[in-house]
């Protein structure tokens, strides 16, 4: 009976520590500046990089605001990373940053601040607050079913700039 309790608890620590290596050794995805939004994109890693490369190129700004365990997040980041006109209009034709955090430009907020909000700025450094969603309760927000909306979006950004500057 010893001989059997003995040779069961050996079998289970070995098939535990297999279990435990086979853990560690799961590869993951590595993380980067996409945060699942576009990994074909060039994103900045903060606002100001992002002014500074909008200024510069002459491309406005495309400015995401999300948080990781928000769950519309979530279904917007997957509707727009699938979507193939936004990702190469974004990749193209955009600087872009996404953030999981607020700025100190209170221009990014001029409704409140709330997740998801896709706002524009164009290459003089004017937060576009006249690019607005659909919804009246949350200006800047969009949902999945809205990619069509944003792309117009999109473009009314980049026609601004041919425009007003």
């Amino acid at each position: 009976m010893l001989h059997s309790t003995l040779a069961l608890s050996l079998l289970l620590i070995a098939v535990t520590s297999n279990l435990a290596m086979a853990i560690k050794k799961e590869k993951r995805a590595p993380q980067t500046l996409s945060r699942g939004w576009g990994d074909e994109i060039t994103w900045v890693q903060t606002y100001e990089e992002g002014l500074y490369q909008a200024k510069k190129s002459n491309k406005p700004l495309m400015v995401i605001h999300h948080l990781e365990d928000c769950q519309y997040c979530q279904a917007l980041k997957k509707a727009f990373a699938e979507n193939e006109e936004i990702q190469e209009m974004a990749q193209n034709n955009f600087i872009m940053l996404n953030l999981m955090h607020e700025t100190t430009d209170k221009n990014l907020s001029p409704d409140g601040q709330y997740v998801p909000r896709i706002m524009f700025v164009d290459p003089s450094l004017t937060v576009r607050a006249d690019i607005t969603g659909r919804y009246s309760n949350r200006l800047y927000t969009y949902e999945p079913q809205d990619m069509t909306f944003l792309i117009e979006n999109m473009k009314k950004a980049l026609r601004l700039i041919q425009t007003e500057l």
